[in-house]
Formats: C-alpha cells, structure tokens, sequence
C-alpha cells in the first residue's frame, strides 16, 4: 500500500511538472499578442498596484471592474497585482494568473476524482489518469496560456466541490473552505454566477443528511460564504451586471419576435396560431438548440470552438483518441454507479445552462465551468475497459499511448509550430510594434492619431506605454453612453476617434496610426507594421 501511495504520488508529481511546461512555455510570445480583455486586466493590476484604484480611479474595486463598459469580476486583476509588480507590466506577467491556476486545477482534480469514487478500488487510477488528460488536454492548455478569467473561475469550482466532498466523508471543517471558493468563484467570471450556486444546491440537496450531522460547521461555512459573497451581492441585480448578458444572449434577438408576429399574421391572428408561434416558445427552442450546440462532435473531437482563440481549429477541444472511452465511460458510469457518480453528469450539464443563452455557441470559454468532468468521463472509460481485457492487455495499452501521444504531437506541434503565425489576426497583432514605433517619435508630433479599426486602442497604448493611472485619469475624454458602454475619445496626446475623418488643427503635426486600405490620397507613409504571416496590418503616415 505504501508503494502503490508514493507511486501515485510521483506521478502526480511528473503531470504537474507536464502541465507548468505545456502552460508556461513561451507564454508571453504564444499566443502572439494580447487580446484587448488582456490588456485591460494587465493595466488593471498595474494600476491597482500603484494607487489602489483602477483604471477609472474606483479605489480597491470589489464588485466590478468597469473596464470597457463590460464591467468585468474583478479578481482575476488582484490575482495579477503581484506578477506585473514582479514581473513588469508585460505579456507573460499578465498572463500567470490564469497558467498558475490551471496547473493547480490539474493538481486538485487529482484529489477531486478521489472524492468523487471514494469507494472503488480504481479510484486511484481514475484520479491519475483524469490529471493527466486534463493535463494534456486542447482545451485547458489553450484556455490557460492566455488570461481567461474563466480558468482561474474552474479552479475555484473543483476546489468548491472538492472541499464539499472532503467535509462530508472525513474532513468537516473542509466545508468553509468549499463555501469560500465557491464564493470566490463568483468574483471571477460571470458564467460562474450561475454553475456555482447551482452545484450548490446540487450538493446541499444530496448530502443534506451529512450535513446535518455537521451543524456547526454548516453554519460557519454558511456565514463565512455569506460575508465573502456579500461585497457583490448587490451588484448581481444592478443594471450594469446585467449589460453584458443582454449584449450577448439569445432572448435579446428581435428577429425572434418579428419572425413570431409575422407567423401568427400569416395565420390569420387565430388564437392556436398565437400559441404555435408565441416568442417564448421560438425563444425555448433556441435555447435548446444553443445547449446541444454545445455538445457537438464536432466542437470536441473535430475542429473544436471556431473561435481561434480557444482552438487551433485542426484539433478537437478533445482529442479524436478521447472518443471512445468518452462513451464509454458515460456508459460505464451510468452502469456501475461507484461513490457519487452522479455529480459528474450533473455537474457537466450544468455548466451548459449559462453558455445556452448566448448567440454564439458551441463556446469553450463559457462552458470551461463543466472541466473537469469531460476528462473524467474519458479516464473512467480507459481504466474501465482496460481492466476487463484478459489477453493482450500490455500490447494494446501500449497501442493506446502511442495513439494518444500521436494526437497531442500533432496538436502541440501545431500549435508550437503555425499557431502564432496563422492566427496572429485573431489576436489584435500589430499594436505593440506600431506602439514601439510611435514611443520612438512621438516627441516630433503634437498628437498621434490612432484607428479603431483593431478594436480598443486605447488600452494598448496604456498598457504598452505603461502611463501613469493619475496621468490617464486627469488627461482622458470619456464617453458613456446610455447603454453602459464606455469610449475612450483620448489621452494624453493620443486621440482615438470613432469616425477617422475626425480632423485636427492643420497647424498642429499629427502622426496617424491606421490599417493600410483606403488611405488618403498623397499620404506619407512612415512605416508599415505586419502580421506573423506577412500580411500588413498597420501603417504609420503623415499628411
């Protein structure tokens, strides 16, 4: 027993060590450039680090971050307060929370899976087996290499789970720790606001005869969640919290109802007609319809999100290798019912109910919530099958793990190798050379001119000039408009106009930063910025 323990201990050891080189490995080059969303949480931390406030001078802000009228959770930016202190303000430093906390999720998953099969002599090899594949897998090593909230909300959630699990088999007091993570959680990203008191409820109904034999410690758990999660509870029914859910959801559609009135027209406004084609049934079957896009084959095994930025679009979020103990094991687990099988299914389809709603599914990101329960349906399928092989069992496990490494070659290959370069578009490239460019000259200039074109310039310029937050505060113009969004005009002597006809004093000297079509007539171009691929995405020019 004492071997079979320190063996698994190694190997824990050796995943983890797997999973900090696959996340960390040239983080600040790979992905190539910082998403507007990275920018914004770096600048963040950066200026929170200095004055305690953000970017908009809320000092110490613990219910939102009001960013770019999105107003974002906002722990992830105190989770990076310490790396840019370190570090710099940087890409790679902006990016350690989120490589941090997916190594720990594949540590903790290790301890989870435990829990979850308390009674099965396996327990051990699903435990391991489910770190790494979790390890190894598209969709969390993409999901931790760039600053995604959402993986540092997972960690919280598997630390919830786990803590809940531990309190009611052997470890009582665990419970605070389970109701401060899942608080915490809600601190991170919005799609946990939902999966977690939902996994609450889940877990409070089917142990509630264990936690009644834990009383006190319910009750401690109960207040100290409730003092963590009170700061934000208010914040949950205002009317900004709910600004980007109806930016991005399903129900916000107008064509729905226009498509429903013009049915119920074409029926002659006959009362079973107002009932066929009533919006909130088009409404509920679209929201079923988003929920199983979601599970799609092809979103897991095939090409994966379309979005590149959680897929490098030839690989699955899974792998093909995946596919039949992934069946298998739902199968295997629905049959044999070890410890509380149940919280897996569960668990997973919970955290599609929150991405359902959105226009844009299936989503990786906003299901990332239901990890790690897909790879622990695949590791059960694998140790399931493999012990019920009497013959040959070493030849085809052997068969198997070069299978499996065959699929994670070529994805991290891919990714190593043509990711940055095919899809260095995707990521906003081109504003930090065109930024280094401008550092260099702007004391030539009165006012430097910049497009929009590539999406919310003004946080590059901040992030990358590293401008002082009182600086920004005292020299910014600031729009809001009644919808909650927020504009930066300018700062400083860096203007970013939404209509680029936008004209300045023909006596002042202007440099323009803008993308290289349409230019106009007799400009002087100073210098073009290129993507990865070679294709030109900036230009610097006079007039």
């Amino acid at each position: 027993m004492f071997k079979a323990i320190n063996k698994y201990k190694l190997l824990l050891l050796l995943i983890v060590t797997i999973a900090a080189f696959l996340r960390f490995y040239q983080l600040g080059a790979n992905p190539p450039s910082l998403t507007w969303d990275e920018a914004a949480w770096g600048y963040n931390a950066y200026s929170i680090g200095i004055d305690g406030k953000d970017e908009f001078g809320r000092f110490l802000p613990h219910d939102y971050l009001e960013s770019f009228g999105d107003f974002k959770p906002p722990m992830y930016a105190y989770l990076d307060v310490i790396p840019v202190k370190l570090l710099g303000l940087n890409e790679f430093a902006t990016r350690v929370p989120s490589a941090l906390f997916g190594i720990l999720t594949v540590f903790l998953t290790y301890f989870l899976v435990k829990r979850i099969f308390w009674n099965s002599k396996d327990k051990e090899r699903y435990a391991i087996l489910t770190s790494f594949i979790l390890a190894i897998s598209p969709w969390h090593i993409m999901l931790s290499r760039a600053a995604f909230e959402a993986n540092v909300a997972t960690f919280f959630l598997v630390l919830g789970v786990w803590g809940f699990l531990a309190a009611t088999q052997d470890k009582k007091w665990y419970l605070v720790i389970s109701a401060v993570s899942f608080a915490l959680s809600m601190y991170t990203f919005n799609t946990a606001r939902i999966v977690a008191p939902l996994l609450v409820i889940i877990l409070i109904f089917a142990f509630r005869k264990s936690l009644l034999q834990i009383r006190k410690e319910a009750l401690v758990a109960i207040v100290v969640g409730f003092i963590v999660f009170l700061p934000t509870f208010g914040f949950l029914f205002s009317s900004q919290a709910s600004l980007r859910f109806k930016e991005v959801n399903i129900f916000s559609d107008a064509g729905v109802v226009k498509t429903a009135n013009q049915e119920i027209a074409n029926d002659g406004n006959d009362f079973w007609s107002k009932i066929i084609h009533n919006r909130r049934v088009l409404y509920s079957i679209a929201y079923v319809k988003h929920y199983f896009d979601n599970l799609s084959p092809n979103f897991f095994f095939i090409r994966g999100d379309g979005n590149p930025k959680f897929s490098i679009q030839s690989v699955g979020q899974m792998y093909i290798w995946d596919i039949p103990f992934f069946i298998a094991g739902i199968l295997f687990l629905l049959k044999r019912k070890e410890g509380n099988w149940w919280l897996v299914p569960l668990w997973l389809l919970v955290s599609i109910i929150p991405a359902a709603t959105a226009r844009e599914t299936p989503h990786a990101l906003r299901i990332e919530t239901g990890l790690p329960t897909f790879q622990i349906f695949v590791a059960y399928g694998f140790v399931v099958l493999l012990s019920n092989l009497k013959r040959f069992r070493k030849v085809i496990l052997t068969f198997l793990i070069t299978l499996l490494l065959a699929n994670f070659v070529y994805f991290y290959h891919g990714y190593l190798a043509h990711y940055a370069t095919q899809f260095s578009g995707e990521w906003q490239y081109g504003y930090k050379d065109s930024i280094n460019y401008v550092k260099s000259v702007e004391k030539n200039y009165d006012y430097v001119q910049v497009t929009g074109q590539l999406g919310r310039p003004y946080i590059y310029y901040l992030f990358y000039t590293k401008t002082d937050p009182d600086y920004f505060r005292k020299t910014a113009v600031i729009h809001r408009d009644p919808f909650g969004f927020v504009t930066i005009e300018r700062f400083g002597k860096y203007i970013f106009p939404v209509d680029y006809s936008y004209s300045l004093s023909k006596t002042k000297k202007v440099l323009y930063i803008n993308t290289p079509y349409k230019l106009p007539e007799n400009v002087k171009i100073l210098k073009t910025f290129y993507l990865l691929n070679g294709d030109p995405v900036l230009v610097a020019y006079t007039i």
